[in-house]
């Protein structure tokens, strides 16, 4: 286990954490008012709030969104297995959380390489007894080695709910992310569905930008903002549930006369026919 309380000054932790590199997971956990970050990621992480502090409001609404897309597939879609790459660190509402609620024989896998998140997600991301909760160490830009491992808790010849929730904008490469995404989908049945949220530049494109800069100069994984348009590519061949791709907070809002603001943060769920 890591350092229980990345917070102590002076404590160093082990299983190779680095503390004195930002981490997106840690700065975006920070963001979500949790404690699992450092100094580190709390200086970056008001850096860019200072420039961007709708960075706050993109969090939450990311996280609202992944609530009712699991919702979604579960209720309404019948899906009783997530896949769900690029976890982070575990908040409120994870995944499975969401899932069993509904459905308690869903099984989750979730994947990561983060060291941090690695170590607590086996502690916190307990799953319940009728169903399960596994996770991987692995990169995105594996799919194999993913699909892989996820087919050993997994069933892949039934329909699967992929979540990419984030995870998309840290590859620089338009192309390479829509291989990406499409090797992970044909691995997987019809009635599979696709539920994707990622970083824009079309409502505060220019401070978004700066923010963007500082966070990819302070040693994070560089992440690369989007344009809707290049959202909706990667559903291409999907048949995209209504609304289609829009800002987190209008994606079936839970008021749905009072969805909240836009926000630079698009997102959508797809079905594979």
């Amino acid at each position: 286990m890591p350092d229980p309380s990345p917070n102590v000054p002076g404590q160093v932790p082990s299983n190779g954490i680095d503390t004195t590199t930002a981490h997106s997971a840690r700065i975006w956990n920070y963001w979500l008012g949790g404690k699992d970050n450092y100094a580190v990621d709390r200086e970056i992480g008001d850096q860019f709030c200072g420039i961007f502090p709708e960075i706050v409001d993109i969090a939450r609404a990311s996280r609202g969104f992944l609530t009712r897309a699991v919702e979604y597939m579960a209720q309404e879609a019948g899906i009783r297995q997530f896949l769900d790459i690029g976890t982070g660190l575990p908040t409120r509402d994870n995944t499975h959380e969401v899932a069993q609620r509904v459905a308690p024989d869903s099984r989750v896998v979730y994947v990561d390489n983060d060291p941090l998140v690695l170590a607590h997600a086996r502690a916190l991301l307990v799953g319940h007894t009728e169903g399960g909760t596994e996770f991987i160490d692995a990169d995105l830009h594996d799919p194999d080695k993913i699909l892989a491992a996820a087919g050993e808790t997994l069933d892949l010849t039934r329909p699967v709910g992929l979540m990419l929730m984030n995870i998309l904008g840290h590859v620089g490469d338009l192309s390479e992310a829509r291989s990406i995404t499409g090797r992970l989908l044909a691995a997987l049945p019809s009635g599979s569905h696709l539920a994707i949220a990622d970083g824009t530049n079309v409502v505060k494109g220019k401070e978004f930008d700066e923010a963007i800069a500082i966070w990819n100069s302070a040693g994070s994984v560089a992440y690369n903002l989007r344009t809707p348009e290049q959202i909706t590519s990667f559903f291409d061949g999907l048949e995209l549930v209504a609304p289609g791709v829009v800002s987190c907070p209008y994606w079936r809002p839970a008021v749905a006369l009072n969805p909240g603001r836009e926000v630079d943060e698009f997102c959508a769920v797809g079905r594979k026919p």
